[in-house]
């Protein structure tokens, strides 16, 4: 055991085109019982990860005709090498070769001449931060699984209670008096409230449970589509929209409509009473590889000390009787944004409108 982890078969690929290297770093982790796998060149190891996933890959950077830092990004653009830690180990020094490293993909940089304990327990730090990790991705998974069911297997119940109370009212009309129909109306009101939470639920657990169907994907088509959707909603309200040139992104079609929907319902519901709603959606390039798109109301406006709230699942800043809804639809905003490797945030003030920001990956 080397800080809590066992290192017993733990296949390690080392990538260095110097065999002394190669040959000190293998005795190494073989006394301690890992698989090694050696490879003398880039071409070498990317040749070897098409067919195996290592546990963890040392990665050296001088080497001939592809360095370090071009190994590790072809390493983390293959499927099945995306989530396997990267440290680098070279005699390469100044700080800006370290920021190139993690800038690539890489968790750990180690510096050459390096000592026997500090390569065992970085290695073992960073099995332990993976082993970590997909514990906590099971457990999620097992969390929205479980949120599936259960949602889905709460309807069948509810169902009937929305049935036997309207056969109550239908059967004992004449004999529940007005305190009688007040409170079946009571249950059936309550019924459709719990229904509405459930049909959330479960739309928030599909977006983690369901597979990946990414293809590229038009954001214009995909706005087009959520207004048509949102189409009674913005003829009630008189709302203006009006958007710029939007990209065409890698992503699901289906999250991305419910993504827009959500934002811009939000948008038409939270709105003022004294001007008429106007919505403006764009997008501009963000960093390299990201677009940045925002929705922006004149609405009412949140909080300042609100707005990290809003995105935490079942939280209302409002009673049901001002704004209906359950409070999980920015959540299911936040959670796709996220699944296609954006993030989301908000900028408002009571009473100024809101903008929504979100980005997603360029394709």
């Amino acid at each position: 055991m080397m800080n809590g982890v066992d290192l017993s078969n733990k296949d390690i690929l080392i990538v260095d085109d110097n065999p002394d290297n190669l040959r000190i770093l293998s005795s190494i982790l073989l006394a301690w019982g890992c698989k090694v796998r050696k490879a003398l060149s880039g071409q070498m190891a990317l040749k070897i990860c098409e067919t195996v996933s290592p546990d963890l890959i040392l990665l050296d950077i001088m080497m001939p005709e592809m360095d370090g830092y071009a190994v590790c990004q072809q390493l983390k653009a293959l499927p099945n090498m995306a989530n396997v830690p990267v440290i680098f180990i070279s005699a390469l020094n100044e700080a800006i070769d370290k920021v190139k490293a993690f800038d690539v993909g890489g968790v750990d940089y180690i510096s050459k001449p390096f000592q026997v304990e500090e390569v065992l327990i970085r290695i073992a730090h960073q099995l332990r931060i993976r082993q970590l990790t997909e514990e906590l991705q099971r457990s999620n998974a097992d969390l929205e699984q479980f949120a599936y069911i259960a949602s889905h297997d709460l309807q069948s119940p509810l169902q009937a209670i929305v049935g036997n109370a309207d056969l109550l009212s239908w059967k004992y009309e004449d004999r529940l008096g007005a305190d009688g129909d007040r409170y079946v109306e009571q249950i059936i009101q309550s019924a459709f409230r719990m229904k509405q939470l459930i049909e959330d639920l479960l739309d928030y657990s599909r977006i983690g449970t369901a597979s990946r169907r990414w293809s590229t994907i038009d954001c214009q088509e995909v706005l087009a589509a959520a207004l048509s959707n949102l189409s009674a909603e913005i003829a009630q309200s008189d709302a203006r929209i009006t958007h710029s040139e939007l990209p065409t992104i890698l992503g699901d079609r289906t999250q991305l409509m419910q993504l827009f929907q959500n934002l811009i319902g939000n948008a038409i519901k939270f709105r003022r009473r004294d001007v008429i709603p106007t919505i403006e959606i764009s997008a501009t390039p963000h960093h390299k590889s990201e677009w940045l798109l925002q929705v922006k109301d004149n609405g009412i406006g949140i909080e300042s000390q609100q707005c990290d709230r809003i995105f935490e699942v079942f939280q209302r800043l409002h009673s049901t009787g001002e704004y209906p809804g359950t409070g999980i639809g920015l959540t299911i905003c936040k959670k796709i944004v996220e699944r296609h490797g954006g993030k989301i945030w908000v900028d408002s003030q009571l009473g100024c409108g809101t903008q929504f920001y979100f980005t997603l990956p360029q394709t």
